[in-house]
């Protein structure tokens, strides 16, 4: 079967991870992936499998008109839209009293209000013959995270979109799932925690590899659900003390 899939924020980090590994895939041969940094696009689509049809978009998803457009113009093109993984994100962690209303629109704009542009716009055409979506949250949408007001409850406005959505569009035979990756080394990380050794936490090709098991034929139980994606720390066992063994 020849499947489309849409991916937002491919040009780095998780959104590059997931592309990648998704090229392996043999039901998939279509791939638009969208960012706002071509150089970025162009770097994801050599590292994928070449041999699929690869195409990639430049802009701004905040500029919902042109998103809208965009959509169409890979509908008509490719009759449907399987797949559309939603991954592009913003983060500029401050507190409440440092959030400066043009932040918090920012924020809002770009984690809550594309997503919604763009699910819309695409479930137009999965309506006809079901499909998937799958967003990216984060724990930090799911826990207290004092200093992240605005980033922490768009992400919380994520995973209830997708549990909502989930119902609403399950009559169509529309699959939606959330994914709330925990630390993981990507270039938003790094601004986040820049003395953390990415070498110590979760990669996003491992990140990638879940987005893959999910997104099979096979799976059937996980729509729905916010799904915590993390490494768990290792942590050493301290020896029984000579008291204890005995």
């Amino acid at each position: 079967m020849s499947k489309t899939c849409i991916i937002t924020g491919a040009s780095r980090g998780i959104g590059r991870a997931i592309a990648i590994s998704l090229s392996n895939r043999d039901d998939i041969t279509n791939f638009i992936l969208m960012s706002r940094t071509e150089t970025g696009l162009e770097e994801t689509a050599m590292l994928m499998n070449t041999s699929k049809n690869i195409e990639a978009f430049a802009l701004d998803l905040t500029q919902y008109k042109e998103v809208a457009g965009v959509i169409q113009e890979i509908g008509d093109k490719y009759g449907t839209i399987d797949m559309l993984i939603n991954v592009a994100g913003y983060a500029n962690p401050k507190s409440l009293l440092e959030t400066s209303i043009e932040d918090w629109e920012k924020t809002y704009s770009i984690n809550v209000h594309s997503i919604f542009n763009i699910t819309k716009e695409a479930v137009k055409f999965m309506k006809k013959t079901g499909g998937q979506i799958l967003n990216v949250a984060s724990t930090a949408g799911s826990s207290a995270r004092p200093g992240w007001l605005s980033y922490a409850s768009s992400k919380a406005a994520i995973i209830n979109m997708s549990q909502t959505l989930s119902a609403e569009l399950s009559e169509y035979g529309i699959l939606v799932y959330c994914i709330s990756p925990g630390r993981c080394a990507t270039e938003l990380r790094k601004v986040l925690a820049p003395d953390e050794d990415p070498s110590t936490i979760m990669q996003p090709e491992q990140v990638g590899e879940v987005v893959n098991q999910l997104l099979s034929d096979d799976e059937v139980c996980l729509d729905g659900q916010n799904i915590v994606v993390r490494k768990q720390v290792k942590v050493a066992r301290k020896k029984e003390s000579s008291v204890l063994r005995r």
